[in-house]
């Protein structure tokens, strides 16, 4: 049930001849920037190693038949609220979100859950004592979400657009979230922000890490944390059909492990990792981007268990039970103490787990009472082992009886991700490591992050800024300076 692609049988490049633009890879930044390319009128080709379209966006019956799983990306806050995509109206191309009535809940033992809801007011309220903290941190940001999008999604070195908005933001961003979260008394708002804060994949006492969970709470309040109707997929479809609605054409199953092995062409955009461009660019990529591409670091991994659950995980807590996202990890002691040890190559006894029940933002994912659970733990790089009885303990832990609901599972290990998405090296979904330096100057040291040296040649994948999520940036930036080169 992946997306389907056209392939290369009309258009400019099945038959070698020249092409404005050629893209290799599909993921969501390769097809942003072919869909932002072939918009200003350009010949577009986009080449993709496997048989399906989509990268991180990818859609699959992976457990029971009928039943609709995400396989690797599942949860949209910055898809929702991605300038690029606001911009090319995708929902004219068929993207529909889907909000469940919680967006995010954090179980601890016991029954107590801290609750995000998209209203600031509500969450507020749910959170007792520090229900005014709460609005006086992320208040002002909600209110100028929009322009910190703006600015946040984009390269870091540079002139903001909105430096007031941005120098506020930072003032708490670039505190270690562990040192943030002081503010807070109660365990479930410390443990909220806490497993908000640990999408960076970083340990938590580390400066920077408080900028996600401030991030996603920003945008989460403000557009809310959707799912796209239909699966991940619909994201992929709907640039797809943008796409060919300006001309541009897709051909699939065919590997580029040279240049050379390009059609003619006059731009040529990469949605493949830094470690990947220098293989496939060769003597012809400048020595010192070479050494820098090479040095590219990779952070933790991902250990996937997607599930077939009949009549949905008996959470203890019923709030969480209405969540579309789900976060595992106990205490904030203890989310910040595996997320260190991930970065000491020790594999926690009780991993943090993300979760999400997307069916409840979008029933078509389900069949009948059967519902997809899909869910990964943080794990160390590269990790050989199998996280599955450990994942499903923390299911046991916060919904006793999840085990006798299962019904079907399927199961990707950090080799096993990667191999279905080369750029996710040694399981590291996330496409790099997120220290402070590295995010200030992916994937090298240079103030046109996305040029490779090589004149007409760019990097558009999510080593780029400004990084992972299906937003689209790291494309359309980088299809600014294709455009840029052309006109030129």
């Amino acid at each position: 049930m992946n997306s389907t692609s056209s392939t290369g049988t009309g258009g400019h490049a099945g038959n070698g001849a020249p092409v404005d633009a050629v893209v290799v890879g599909s993921g969501p930044n390769g097809l942003a920037a072919a869909a932002v390319l072939a918009r200003e009128g350009l010949s577009v080709h986009v080449i993709e190693g496997h048989p399906q379209i989509g990268g991180g966006t990818r859609t699959e019956e992976l457990t029971v038949p009928g039943l609709l799983h995400d396989v690797c990306s599942a949860v949209h806050p910055f898809g929702v609220a991605s300038p690029l995509f606001l911009d090319l109206l995708l929902e004219e191309h068929g993207l529909e979100w889907g909000f469940a009535e919680v967006d995010v809940a954090h179980p601890l033992d016991g029954g107590r859950a801290g609750i995000l809801r998209r209203s600031i007011v509500e969450t507020a309220a749910g959170l007792g004592v520090d229900g005014r903290s709460w609005k006086r941190t992320f208040g002002p940001l909600t209110a100028k979400a929009p322009e910190l999008a703006g600015d946040v999604l984009g390269p870091l070195v540079g002139i903001p657009s909105h430096p007031l908005t941005l120098a506020r933001f930072g003032i708490s961003a670039f505190q270690p979230a562990t040192l943030l979260a002081k503010r807070w008394k109660e365990p479930e708002t410390r443990a909220l922000f806490a497993g908000i804060a640990a999408h960076v994949y970083r340990p938590l006492s580390q400066p920077v890490t408080a900028s996600a969970g401030m991030m996603f709470i920003a945008m989460g309040h403000t557009y809310g944390w959707p799912v796209a109707k239909g699966g991940s997929r619909a994201v992929t479809d709907a640039l797809a059909s943008l796409l060919a609605a300006h001309g541009g054409t897709v051909e699939t199953s065919r590997v580029i492990s040279s240049l050379d092995e390009l059609p003619p062409h006059r731009v040529a955009l990469f949605d493949v990792g830094p470690h990947a461009f220098a293989r496939i660019a060769g003597e012809r990529l400048p020595a010192r981007i070479r050494k820098a591409y090479e040095g590219y670091r990779y952070g933790p991994a991902a250990f996937k268990v997607d599930l077939a659950v009949e009549g949905g995980v008996p959470w203890t807590n019923e709030q969480v039970a209405r969540a579309g996202t789900v976060h595992m990890g106990g205490t904030i002691e203890e989310v910040a103490a595996n997320e260190a040890a991930l970065h000491q190559g020790r594999m926690p006894d009780r991993p943090f787990v993300l979760v999400a029940q997307q069916y409840l933002a979008d029933p078509q994912r389900s069949v009948g009472d059967v519902h997809p659970i899909w869910s990964y733990a943080h794990v160390p790089a590269g990790w050989e082992g199998d996280a599955t009885e450990a994942i499903l303990d923390q299911f046991e832990r916060f919904a006793p009886g999840t085990r006798e609901r299962v019904v079907g599972r399927s199961t990707s290990s950090t080799a096993e991700m990667e191999s279905y998405n080369p750029n996710y090296v040694g399981g590291d979904v996330a496409t790099g490591a997120n220290d402070p330096l590295q995010v200030l100057f992916r994937p090298r040291m240079t103030l046109h992050p996305y040029d490779t040296g090589i004149p007409g040649t760019y990097l558009c994948s999510s080593a780029t800024p400004p990084g992972a999520g299906i937003h689209g940036m790291c494309g359309a930036h980088a299809a600014a300076r294709a455009l840029k080169h052309l006109r030129s």
